[in-house]
Formats: structure tokens, C-alpha cells, sequence
């Protein structure tokens, strides 16, 4: 049984809303067939993918019908973690939704699956991500600093969120971890933060994560062995729709 992630596939199949990547960027034409046909050759029933957020651009559960068919119609078991553009997740109904959708999808929300050995934990998560200000040599110079305060409280709410994933998994006597978020672990004015502390702390192996788009974002973050852990980037544009194999 492998382990795969990818994320980002931003399906859109039943709203008017559409990834702006799309009409500037080849890579994200007709991504969700180039992204299924590489699943049905490589991924098999026993496997595990874990799909990092921004599943779906519909703003209600009722908008993403087509989505989560698409979604649960790939091979695999399916782990969703949810990202700052899946509107249709409510936290307080991740139960509800685990239970509607029987085990065809898996949303990791303040709890953890398993993976042989492994807990799967995981939480959105959040950076600072500007806007910053910068110098005509493209360095920066400084930053808002309101935005930073606000985004210093959605780092504090998701980094309780993500302890609590932790501690559900320890308390069922797991000891190994493999950590998704999201965003990135890290800013680009961060060598560290809050959630690669707690990765340390509990001894996660792996901290997998999305969100960074284009070229130009790939190594906004930590990629590749730090303080012991394997960081990794898992875009779907950064894959070219072809999910990383983890384990």
C-alpha cells in the first residue's frame, strides 16, 4: 500500500467561479482529466491519497456535488484536508461530513486517520503572506503590519486546531506522524514557525503541504530534510498533476 498527496485541484464543476491560475497558465488546462488519468494508471485500491485543500471553488456542499463524485470515483482511499478556498467545509460539520459520506471521502479536521502505522494529522493552517513592500531590486523593505496582527490570530487558531489532531492520534497510542497542511509551513520572512515547532515537538516524519502557485511561489517555504523532517511541496501545478509518492 503507497501513500500519495497532491493539492489544489480547485474542481469547479458546478460554479461560476474559476481558478483565475487557469486563464494565465497552460499547466491547468484540462488539469482534471490530465490528473484522473494519472491516478487510474498508478494509484491502486489499497492505496492512500490525501488530497491538501482547495478541493473545490463551490461556496456550499450543495455547489460541489460533481466535485466530491469526482473526487470519491479515484482510486484509492480518499483524505481531504481542508484549504482557504473550500468555503463548502464547515469545521463544526466535519463529523457530519465523514458520516454523510462514509468512508468514499475522509475529511481530517481536528482528528486523524491512519496509514499502516502512521497518523495522518493535519489542520489548513496559515502565513503571513503580505503584502509586503519592496525595494526596485525586488528586496523587502518592510510589510503591513495589521495584516500581520490578523494573521497572527488564524496562526494561533489553526496551530489548536492542529494539536488537537495530534493528541487525538496520541491518545489512540500512534507514535509515528505524517503532518499535511495546507499553506505552507513557513513564510518567505521565516526560517521557523509555530507549526514546525509542533512537528518537532510530537517527531512528525513528514510535513506535506500546498497553496504556493506559479514558478515564482515554489520555494516560498521549507522543501527537502530540516531539523530532521522531510518537508514537501505537493501544488498540483508544482507536480504537473501527478501526486507525490510519500511512502
Amino acid at each position: 500500500m503507497a501513500l500519495y498527496a497532491i493539492g489544489d485541484l480547485h474542481l469547479h464543476f458546478e460554479t461560476s467561479l474559476k481558478p483565475h491560475m487557469r486563464m494565465r497558465d497552460s499547466t491547468w488546462r484540462g488539469h482534471e482529466e490530465v490528473f484522473k488519468k494519472d491516478c487510474a494508471e498508478r494509484i491502486f485500491p489499497d492505496d492512500t491519497l490525501v488530497l491538501v485543500g482547495d478541493n473545490s471553488f463551490g461556496r456550499k456542499l450543495e455547489e460541489c456535488t460533481l466535485d466530491m463524485e469526482y473526487m470519491a470515483a479515484l482510486p484509492g482511499v480518499k483524505i481531504l484536508i481542508r484549504g482557504n478556498h473550500d468555503y463548502y467545509w464547515d469545521v463544526k460539520k466535519t463529523a457530519s461530513m465523514n458520516k454523510s459520506f462514509g468512508g468514499r471521502l475522509n475529511f481530517l479536521q481536528n482528528n486523524f486517520f491512519s496509514y499502516e502505522d502512521y497518523a495522518i494529522v493535519g489542520t489548513k493552517g496559515h502565513c503571513f503572506e503580505g503584502p509586503f513592500y519592496l525595494d526596485r531590486k525586488g528586496r523587502i523593505l518592510g510589510w503591513d503590519e495589521k495584516k500581520e496582527k490578523e494573521s497572527d490570530k488564524l496562526v494561533k487558531r489553526e496551530v489548536e486546531r492542529l494539536v488537537l489532531s495530534f493528541e487525538a492520534a496520541r491518545v489512540s497510542g500512534y507514535r509515528k506522524y505524517l503532518m499535511f497542511l495546507h499553506y505552507p509551513p513557513t513564510n518567505i520572512l521565516e526560517d521557523e514557525s509555530p507549526f514546525t515547532r509542533i512537528a518537532e515537538e510530537y517527531g512528525a516524519e513528514q510535513v506535506v503541504y500546498a497553496h504556493s502557485h506559479g514558478e515564482s511561489r515554489f520555494h516560498d517555504s521549507i522543501q527537502g530534510e530540516y531539523h530532521g523532517i522531510h518537508y514537501s511541496l505537493v501544488s498540483g501545478d508544482y507536480l504537473k498533476w501527478r501526486p507525490k509518492r510519500l511512502l
